[in-house]
């Protein structure tokens, strides 16, 4: 395990667009306590070239530490995770989207709460504190509300924004959980899951929020919101 090091890691799945730009993002961010970047990309069979995209960006930054894995298939985001999960090798651990949609400036606000020995799980949330936030649907937005209220009402818990990309862990915790959603029903199982673990600590901080439309490339629909009900149910509720 690299002490003193973040693990990112990066499901890609056709962002040749955007892809160069967050990781120009991630490049620059300056992590508090000396800590080290760790990059792990993960590319789950893109039909566009996402590849030659990331390729081109570790060419021209030989200084990052950067791990490139792809799957053969298309298996998901959540198995995208999985893989870099298990390559991750950082004594903490955070999720980034390689959309724009969250700033990779606000990692240290999630640490902070880590470092300080308060935390052992932050989740940075998108409906707390006074952060810039795009408009948000009326019915995307109620939806998320409505799935964090029924994750916190099966797992006990209190958070505001079960939906959140930005959870960071310290990344021994992750990697002993038995994550078996390959698609969009990684947040509410991993919620479930550190909910059962009665010593971990589980954090919240304010972040901010770009989200882009469907036109924009935005992926998640409303067949993902039935599978987050469904995956509530299964690993908090009957407790798989």
């Amino acid at each position: 395990m690299g002490f003193n090091t973040l693990s990112i890691i990066i499901p890609v799945f056709n962002e040749e667009n955007t892809i160069h730009l967050i990781l120009e993002k991630v490049a620059e961010v300056d992590l508090i306590g000396d800590i080290n970047k760790e990059i792990v990309l993960v590319n789950d069979f893109s039909s566009d070239n996402s590849r030659q995209a990331i390729k081109n960006f570790s060419n021209q930054r030989p200084d990052l530490n950067i791990k490139y894995y792809e799957h053969d298939v298309n298996q998901g985001k959540g198995a995208a995770l999985h893989t870099g999960i298990r390559k991750a090798s950082g004594e903490y651990l955070i999720i980034q989207d390689a959309d724009l949609e969250y700033n990779p400036e606000e990692y240290n606000d999630l640490l902070v709460p880590v470092l300080k020995g308060f935390a052992d799980v932050v989740y940075g949330s998108r409906f707390r504190g006074g952060k810039p936030h795009r408009d948000m649907f009326f019915f995307h937005k109620a939806g998320n509300k409505f799935l964090t209220f029924l994750s916190n009402l099966v797992n006990n818990q209190s958070l505001t924004d079960m939906e959140t990309c930005y959870k960071l862990f310290k990344t021994d915790i992750i990697q002993k959980l038995p994550l078996k959603e390959k698609r969009f029903g990684f947040e509410p199982e991993v919620t479930a899951k550190i909910g059962r673990q009665k010593d971990i600590r589980l954090y919240e901080v304010g972040i901010s929020y770009y989200g882009r439309t469907y036109q924009e490339g935005k992926k998640i629909g409303w067949k993902d919101g039935f599978r987050a009900i469904y995956c509530i149910v299964k690993y908090g509720l009957l407790r798989y």
